[in-house]
């Protein structure tokens, strides 16, 4: 097992206008489960290869533990890797799939079988070990995959988006068998995904992308609790965060008739530079239903478009008035769905739920706990 370490580890590519992996500072931490999340095209597929000797580093490097590894050739890194597409030999049978690599590093044929007996075990496999890839579901197809890495005992585990190519039930049921094997086994892996969900469920830290920039590190529920700007907001969490640019008021922000009061911390740093508005973010959880004949609470009047009922939880996906036009909102909804399409409701926002960025940069706005440590 080994630490990874990206030290201003850029890639450029000829055809783009931009590195595709910018100056990346990131450190994974050794027996880590490291999840590298953004949306198609961010550059976190780039990083893996580059990890992984498959890509070039243009500037930067990239160690293993405390060996530089930069310009080293894949084979000379310790690493293994599991593709999207499993890239499993058509004509040899699971158990010689997951034992070719050891075929080749001419292991005994006795201490070979063994390995693949012990990964095959531990991947639920054993049933399947004398059968081609053609004959298997794409679940068992995707655990010899990972079998082939698990019996060479590298130093660090490569995973390109190896769920990508499953159905939904069968994407839950393999990556809870990911974790776990990660768990057991303690390797550090990195593991790449566009699916925040996959992501939330899987890592013992994210690191999200956008555009070959890394925009935030942490743990799960510390990113997805505390974004570090709009973009990070809007892409982690299902359904997005709702995000509102606002004017500013004395003590707050407006929001059509009503006013959303702020921490003056906030305030002060949403206006500098002459700013005068703000960027408000709250997310479906975090709207409280108001009695339709309660009009003394402060609250916005919805109107519910659609109902998104996924049998365990209810989204509603309305419109309300926000002074410069109709603004779309998501509320997640208690219980099972009392409205229809075209139903008025009228709901608080969580004063505890809202988070703030700015207008002009979109980066996340200090509250007065943060500006009073920050002095």
């Amino acid at each position: 097992m080994a630490s990874v370490t990206f030290d201003k580890a850029t890639r450029r590519f000829p055809s783009m206008d931009r590195p595709a992996v910018d100056s990346l500072d990131l450190e994974i931490e050794d027996g880590e489960f490291m999840v590298l999340l953004g949306p198609s095209g961010c550059g976190k597929s780039t990083c893996l290869r580059m990890l992984a000797g498959l890509e070039d580093v243009d500037s930067g490097s990239i160690l293993i533990g405390v060996r530089d590894v930069t310009h080293l050739p894949p084979r000379d890194r310790d690493i293994a890797m599991v593709f999207q597409d499993y890239a499993l030999f058509p004509h040899l049978s699971a158990a010689d799939n997951m034992g070719f690599a050891l075929k080749i590093a001419r292991m005994s044929k006795a201490r070979a079988r063994q390995r693949v007996q012990y990964a095959s075990t531990v991947l639920d496999l054993d049933d399947y070990l004398g059968r081609r890839p053609r004959t298997l579901a794409g679940g068992e197809r995707q655990r010899v995959a990972t079998g082939r890495v698990l019996v060479r005992d590298p130093r660090v585990y490569l995973m390109d988006e190896p769920l990508s190519n499953l159905d939904a039930r069968l994407r839950v049921e393999t990556r809870t068998q990911i974790a776990r094997l990660q768990n057991h086994l303690g390797i550090t892996t990195v593991y790449v995904t566009h699916d925040q969900t996959e992501a939330m469920a899987m890592g013992d830290r994210l690191a999200v992308l956008k555009d070959g920039v890394l925009q935030q590190v942490g743990r799960p529920k510390e990113v997805y609790a505390r974004p570090a700007n709009t973009f990070v907001g809007g892409f982690i969490g299902s359904p997005a965060m709702n995000l509102f640019r606002l004017p500013l008021s004395a003590d707050g922000a407006r929001f059509g008739a009503l006013n959303v009061p702020l921490p003056r911390g906030t305030l002060r740093a949403a206006g500098a530079g002459g700013a005068d508005e703000i960027v408000l973010g709250v997310r479906p959880e975090h709207f409280d239903f108001l009695p339709p004949d309660d009009r003394e609470t402060p609250g916005l009047d919805l109107v519910v478009e659609t109902v998104e009922d996924t049998g365990a939880v209810v989204h509603l996906h309305t419109t309300a008035w926000s002074g410069e036009g109709l603004a779309r909102i998501v509320v997640r909804l208690p219980g099972r769905p009392t409205y229809g399409k075209g139903a008025a409701l009228r709901v608080a926002i969580r004063t505890d739920g809202v988070h703030c960025f700015s207008a002009v940069t979109g980066q996340r706005l200090p509250e007065d706990a943060d500006a009073s440590r920050a002095s």
